[in-house]
């Protein structure tokens, strides 16, 4: 500075580029705008005026009371002069080349700071005898005495101002070394910010207070009534550097995996699932008490906690069930980006899911229209005079054991194999994928145009979440393990009984690029303003339903040792927390420290015999009147609940979510009866009408809960045969007698067998409304086999699903959806009616 080019370059431009919590040179505008406004600790002071300033405080005059002037206004020298000499109690005035009566400014000076770039222009004669001098410039002037020719000088002319001045900088050896000095010590302040930062076991989070009315508005009313913070502030709250985020508009925001370079050494937080007892049709509240938890940890006990939920389909959203945000005064918002679109990963999801379906069918088409040679040539094309195999085709030469890379040494039979697939029709598994809800696609027929030449067959539509691929992108672990996984899908088998896999379409890499933002969590906020990690939402009725490996392992790391990671687990306990802890914790190599069993009075009923409960009709009387009977009956399932928790080795509490209609009497009793039955703690949860503070008792329970030793350990042994593992599940977990498998699972089963899938865990598919297979066992039924009718195999995602009851996967719109409410309105370009 100043910048010497032939063309003018805008140094401020430049200056303001680095980031104020770097700028040891003290040169951004905003470090700058601090030090004029008498900030002289938040940020960093520059560079030469720092060390002119504590030259002049070495000479020992007292600064405060005395004159001072300062010539030259320059930003590197004389205005931060200026200031830091007036912050410190001296009368300044700021004189420059344009100032009349300079002598008589600079002989009225006790000190006298001189930057203006002119050689030797302050003379003796002007300086008051005694004062303190600083010489801040450094000039060339023509010597011919000296070897170079020339030497350096400062503005004042040294052995004049030494017969007047008590004291005054050398030039050089000066101010030079000192302004060094000084930009050593803001480069040793800057990373002492950066550690205590980093190190930080706390954020500076400001949370959002909220506006609680009774009655409770509707959720959207709740949710449209808190300005969001920007997810910009948010993200730097909680420790995120501004190339870690991708902004998605204002309010979401997308996390990179690899932040986790930068703080996968730290020590974990505290791991809590949320499960559930067994719902009914209209759930039970969990996703509720997942955010209600996360706002009474965070808001009102002061601790990092992050909260991890899936990402709901937008099928059950214009369908029937509505969003998944939560309810009430706890809640995901804005709850319409949240429920709608979000950042686009489900879109995303669904085109890789489909063009791996796409080329199913159409790598059977070539295949059948064309021979060995025509296939050959195709697949490996010839460019500018040369055949060379791609990187996913020399993967495939390795599976067939064909240790060859020249195209031209593949013999005849080594060609055949190399492009015949060979699937097998009747075994393909993987289907086509959309996220709505349309019945009429649950079975339907492809090829039927003449271009298909009557390749014909039988194929169906799947809800977009309960694409294999979902499930892989919640169960990864790291890119390089996507891309196995996802080369790793196994579609069919060929005539000869091996699976096919999607690195044998050749599509992996496709499917990596398609995938490359959707692996990247999402982040998001509560109505209190902590933060939550929305990643993933895989099917719960045929995956294991829980958000994601990934966004665990960020928002552990984030809220560091002390801190807390809410995450939940779909459905019921005996489907989501099985799943989650045999599946999901298997990958993740992660254990929970406890889990929340959330419970209501309204399934209490339920399973205590109460009539049964319909989405979209008004609840019978029984459920909005105090009934201790149907409770105490219907607690056997909660109790076997409480059991499967504790089978795990992990402390349970248990949350009673409460509703309106609820009596203190039934909500005590469920407490009563719940520790007796092993829980760790039981406590009345009102968090839906009063958010956070409605949940803060359960917080201080986890908090307790986690201080106890645990040594989680899996229901299962990996090495157990399939069907072994099948009736572990159903016996421990179901309670039932034992398991009946049909011959159509059997001869799956087998199969995989043969192809080396033995060791996968088990993703069980069955009702979410009842313990067992049957939807109208409530309580904790006994005395009951499950019956295993089909067996399916997530080779990519790594599991195997056994298929115990009618389970569909592309649901049905009812005869009045959730979108005859929703509208847009025109003017304010509000979305209406969504819940």
């Amino acid at each position: 500075m100043p910048l010497d080019s032939e063309n003018k370059i805008d140094a401020t431009l430049i200056t303001d580029t680095v980031d104020p919590e770097k700028d040891v040179d003290g040169l951004n505008s905003v470090n700058q705008g601090r030090l004029a406004v008498g900030d002289l600790t938040s940020g960093f002071i520059p560079c030469t005026p720092a060390g002119c300033l504590e030259l002049i405080k070495r000479s020992g005059i007292v600064i405060s009371g005395k004159k001072a002037v300062v010539i030259g206004r320059s930003k590197i020298v004389g205005t931060p002069v200026a200031e830091l000499l007036k912050w410190n109690n001296a009368t300044v005035t700021v004189c420059h080349s344009k100032t009349t009566g300079l002598e008589l400014e600079c002989a009225n000076a006790d000190i006298l700071v001189v930057g203006i770039g002119r050689p030797e222009m302050v003379k003796g004669s002007w300086i008051k005898p005694g004062s303190v001098v600083v010489d801040c410039g450094i000039n060339a002037i023509p010597d011919p005495t000296k070897k170079s020719g020339q030497r350096l000088v400062g503005d004042v002319a040294t052995e004049e101002a030494k017969a007047v001045a008590s004291y005054i900088t050398p030039v050089p050896g000066g101010v030079g070394p000192m302004t060094v000095a000084m930009l050593m010590r803001n480069t040793v302040f800057a990373a002492q910010k950066y550690a205590e930062k980093l190190y930080s076991k706390k954020w500076n989070l400001a949370t959002l207070p909220l506006v609680l009315k009774s009655p409770v508005p509707s959720d959207i009313e709740v949710a449209r009534s808190q300005p969001p913070k920007h997810i910009e502030i948010l993200a730097k709250e909680i420790g995120l550097l501004p190339s870690e985020v991708d902004l998605y508009g204002t309010t979401k925001a997308k996390v990179k995996l690899s932040t986790l370079n930068r703080i996968g050494n730290r020590k974990s937080g505290k791991y809590i699932v949320v499960v559930g007892m067994t719902p009914t049709p209209l759930g039970e509240g969990k996703s509720t008490t997942t955010i209600g938890l996360s706002q009474a940890l965070g808001t009102h006990l002061k601790r990092n906690v992050i909260a991890c939920v899936r990402q709901p389909s937008m099928g059950p959203t214009f369908g029937v069930k509505g969003g998944a945000a939560g309810g009430g005064y706890s809640q995901v918002i804005p709850m319409e980006e949240f429920n709608l679109h979000l950042t686009g990963d489900i879109h995303a999801i669904s085109i890789a899911n489909n063009l791996l379906a796409a080329q199913i069918d159409a790598r059977m088409f070539h295949e059948n229209t064309q021979s060995d040679k025509a296939l050959f040539g195709r697949l490996v094309r010839e460019t500018k005079g040369r055949r060379s195999f791609s990187n996913i085709q020399l993967r495939r030469l390795q599976r067939l054991r064909i240790d060859k890379t020249e195209p031209g040494d593949l013999t005849d039979e080594e060609i055949r194999a190399f492009v015949r697939l060979d699937i097998d029709p009747e075994t393909i598994t993987f289907q086509r994928v959309l996220d709505v809800n349309d019945r009429f696609l649950r079975k339907i027929t492809v090829g039927q145009s003449p271009t298909e030449k009557n390749q014909t067959r039988q194929a169906q539509f799947d809800i977009a979440v309960a694409s294999e691929i979902m499930a892989i992108l919640a169960l990864t672990t790291s890119l390089e393990d996507m891309q196995q996984r996802l080369g790793r899908i196994v579609v069919a088998s060929n005539k000869s009984g091996l699976p096919v896999t999607a690195d044998d379409l050749g599509v992996t890499g496709a499917l990596m690029v398609l995938l490359k933002d959707a692996v990247n969590p999402n982040l998001m906020q509560t109505l209190e303003g902590t933060p939550v990690l929305v990643h993933t939402g895989p099917f719960a009725n045929i995956a294991h339903g829980n958000s994601s490996i990934l966004a665990d392992k960020l928002a552990l790391k984030l809220v560091g040792e002390e801190g807390f990671v809410i995450t939940e687990a779909g459905f019921g306990a005996d489907i989501g927390m099985e799943k989650f802890c045999n599946i999901k914790c298997r990958y993740s190599k992660l254990a929970p420290d406890a889990a929340v069993l959330v419970a209501s009075i309204r399934a209490l009923k339920t399973h205590g015999g109460g009539p049964p409960v319909v989405a979209g009709t008004p609840l019978p009387e029984v459920y909005t009147k105090p009934n201790i009977e149907l409770v105490e009956r219907g607690f056997t399932n909660l109790k076997k609940h409480i059991e499967n928790a504790r089978k795990f080795c992990i402390p349970v509490i248990v949350a009673i979510n409460v509703f309106p209609s609820d009596s203190e009497e039934e909500l005590e009793l469920v407490q009563n009866l719940s520790k007796e039955a092993g829980a760790f703690d039981a406590v009345i949860c009102r968090h839906w009408a009063l958010g956070g503070k409605g949940a803060t008792s359960l917080a201080e329970a986890v908090i307790k809960a986690v201080e106890k030793s645990s040594e989680f350990k899996f229901l299962y042994d990996l090495e157990e045969t399939i069907e072994k593992k099948i009736e572990i599940i159903a016996k421990e977990i179901y309670g039932a007698d034992g398991i009946r498998i049909s011959d159509k699972a059997q001869a799956s089963i087998d199969r995989y067998k043969n192809q080396g899938f033995s060791n996968l865990p088990i993703c069980m598919a069955k009702t979410a409304l009842s313990l067992s297979h049957d939807p109208s066992l409530k309580g904790a039924p006994t005395g009951f086999t499950v019956p295993v009718r089909e067996v399916k195999a997530s080779v990519g995602a790594g599991f195997i699903t056994p298929i115990t009851g009618d389970i569909s996967l592309m649901p049905g719109l009812p005869t009045r959806p959730c979108f005859y409410d929703i509208e847009l309105d025109l003017d304010t370009g509000v979305v209406q009616g969504l819940f």
